[in-house]
Order: structure tokens, then C-alpha cells, then sequence
């Protein structure tokens, strides 16, 4: 998965995401759900990262999914964000989007999970796999409200 995600990173940014812009495995094979690149800051190393990732439009925000497919740690751009949450996120045709992350609150969460299932269905079964909750992060412009990038073709 590692190299998987590498590849698509570079072919996603050499494509302006014409390429690598959804995702077709496992649940989204039928139904393909749009993909961004999220930029993180290691809170150790302090080392820049991107990491492609599966995303939900809700209004003029961005969510994405903490799953890591189940397994029982959170992933490591979620704690990234915790410690850093200016970054930037890559959407197809609209690269450097300048956003701010936050866990949603619970109640965020119970609202906009069942709608992260009908996006990707292989996000029950991940909660299902793991006794941890799988967390909800909201992106949202830092500097001024409207959308981050364009939502055609996403």
C-alpha cells in the first residue's frame, strides 16, 4: 500500500489529478469516490508528507476518514494533524488549497458518518474490524469561506 500510495501521489501532481483523482478498489471499483492529497507535518521528525486519500464534500468543507483499513492505530497524518493542522490539500485541477483540519465533534461525526459509508461502504466494515472509533476530520479554508477548489469532475 505504501508503494501504491508513492505512485499515486507523484501521478496525481504530474496529471493535475486528471490521473489518480478517485479511487477503484474495494468498494469504490463500482462506485469510484474522488481523492485528494493531504500535506502533513510529522510532529517528530517535522519531515513534509502527502498522502493520497478518500474524501467527502460537505458544503464548503473537506472530510476525510482516519480508517487505516481497520487495523487497530489511528494513522499517522491524523496525529500529524492534531499537532499541525495548517496544511494544504492537492483536489484535481487545484493544487495547494490552503485548509485547517479539526476533529469533528461527536456529534459532527454521527451526522456525516453514515454519508462516509454511502461514499465508500468499505468504511463500516473498517469500524466493524477494530475497536477503536475511527476518526472524522473536517478541512475547512483557514483564511476566508467558500469552496476549496472547483467541484466539477470531483
Amino acid at each position: 500500500m505504501k508503494y501504491m500510495a508513492r505512485g499515486q501521489v507523484k501521478i496525481f501532481k504530474l496529471t493535475g489529478g486528471r490521473v489518480g483523482s478517485t479511487w477503484r478498489m474495494g468498494a469504490g471499483f463500482r462506485k469510484p469516490v474522488p481523492t485528494l492529497l493531504l500535506e502533513h507535518r510529522g510532529r517528530k521528525s517535522g519531515r513534509r508528507f502527502t498522502t493520497p486519500l478518500l474524501y467527502l464534500r460537505d458544503g464548503d468543507d473537506l472530510v476525510i476518514v482516519g480508517s487505516q483499513g481497520g487495523l487497530p492505530k489511528h494513522p499517522q497524518w491524523f496525529f500529524n494533524l492534531t499537532s499541525h493542522p495548517e496544511t494544504r490539500v492537492h483536489l484535481k485541477g487545484h493544487p495547494n488549497q490552503p485548509v485547517r483540519a479539526r476533529v469533528a465533534t461527536p456529534a459532527e461525526r454521527a451526522e456525516l458518518w453514515p454519508r462516509l459509508v454511502d461514499l465508500y461502504a468499505d468504511f463500516a466494515s473498517y469500524q466493524a474490524w477494530t475497536d477503536r472509533e475511527i476518526p472524522v476530520v473536517i478541512l475547512t479554508r483557514p483564511d476566508q469561506p467558500g469552496k476549496l477548489g472547483d467541484s466539477e469532475g470531483e
